[in-house]
């Protein structure tokens, strides 16, 4: 059965390539497994059916036949439970993929959002800099002795802490990381990357070509 993924049908220039849908149409890709996208009005996300999927208006959601999910680490997990090409099947081994992808949403993920949308007002300081230091210290020390976080090969975690470390702001100040920096270009040089984040965009190019008729 085809997969469903829920995004918007446009955003505007700046999210486009970062939108959390990416995380999804990734992990397919990677999975071989068949989806499909579907679309929400960026002005309809605070109505009814969008609420009914995605409580708090965002995206992505994913539909698998009768079962919908929402939050982009729900839906990662589920995909990965579907193919071994995303998570180990050992028990050592996928527990070790499992602790890594809930360390990019809460020990990572947590401290980078509130870090950059700080940082947006352009403050003389950033009262988390320190807190995200030191993230990046101990995310480094791991990544310097390995290629992958888990299971020494590719795997959903791989996934997910590369697309949040991507962000432009934050590989910004990466260079005192060369191990961080080092895994995004390896992770996300895949072909499976590659082809998402393309897809991704050109999405939202046809719904400004859509809007502009």
């Amino acid at each position: 059965m085809t997969l469903t993924i829920w995004t918007y049908d446009w955003v505007p220039q700046g999210p486009r390539g970062h939108v959390r849908d990416l995380r999804l149409r990734w992990a397919c890709e990677e999975a071989g497994l068949p989806y499909a996208i579907a679309s929400i009005r960026f002005e309809d996300r605070t109505g009814p059916d969008h609420l009914d999927r995605q409580p708090f208006a965002q995206v992505p959601a994913l539909q698998d036949g009768e079962l919908t999910l929402f939050e982009s680490g729900a839906c990662l997990l589920h995909l990965a439970e579907k193919s071994e090409a995303l998570m180990p099947r050992d028990p050592q081994t996928r527990a070790e993929t499992l602790q890594w992808v809930i360390a990019g949403l809460n020990s990572v993920e947590m401290v980078t959002v509130p870090w950059w949308f700080i940082g947006l007002s352009k403050p003389p300081e950033n009262p988390l800099e320190g807190w995200l230091n030191a993230r990046l210290d101990r995310l480094n020390a791991v990544l310097a002795t390995r290629d992958h976080l888990a299971a020494d090969r590719f795997t959903v975690a791989d996934l997910l802490m590369a697309d949040i470390l991507r962000v432009p702001k934050l590989r910004a100040m990466l260079a005192p990381y060369p191990a961080l920096e080092a895994f995004i270009v390896r992770i996300t040089g895949r072909p499976t990357f590659l082809k998402a984040r393309q897809d991704q965009l050109d999405h939202f190019a046809a719904a400004d070509a859509a809007r502009a008729k």
